[in-house]
């Protein structure tokens, strides 16, 4: 099943790419006048909504090809991300990091609900309520690793 899903998602990007999405996705951010973070922005809060119907890897596989030639693209003004490298690998940790904080975003968020399953005697709201502790501090750290890229490429440099 799940090379099933990788020989999809493969398919679906070379489509994508033969089609001209990324370019004309980069066309509609030139014409709207986007900054390269409010785009970081936008594409942050789509894998939050895509993570309450979507389990983790279909959503990287079908999104990446799409969001990754148009952030690569763009010039965020740091002279840590001024190498293509650096860009791709800041971007990776972004797309994996807010992956997972989506399947805890409530109310839908997938694996709350697989939690419930484990675990039929809590209600959900008491899980929700513990979940919501480790929610908000994910949503600090994702803010911390897009405003201030360095602390996810302290290694690589």
């Amino acid at each position: 099943m799940i090379f099933a899903i990788i020989i999809g998602a493969e398919i679906f990007g070379n489509f994508v790419t033969f089609a001209g999405l990324p370019d004309a996705l980069s066309d509609l951010v030139d014409q709207l006048g986007l900054s390269p973070w409010m785009v970081m922005v936008v594409i942050v809060l789509i894998y939050m909504v895509l993570g309450c119907f979507l389990e983790s890897l279909s959503m990287i596989l079908l999104t990446v090809p799409v969001f990754f030639p148009l952030v690569s693209g763009m010039d965020f003004g740091l002279e840590i991300l001024s190498s293509p490298e650096a860009v791709m690998i800041w971007f990776g940790i972004i797309v994996v990091v807010v992956t997972e904080i989506s399947l805890i975003t409530p109310p839908i968020g997938m694996n709350v609900f697989v939690l419930r399953s484990v675990m039929p005697d809590v209600p959900l709201r008491t899980i929700f309520r513990g979940v919501s502790w480790f929610w908000a501090s994910d949503i600090v750290r994702l803010a911390l690793i897009v405003a201030v890229p360095w602390l996810s490429l302290a290694l690589y440099s």
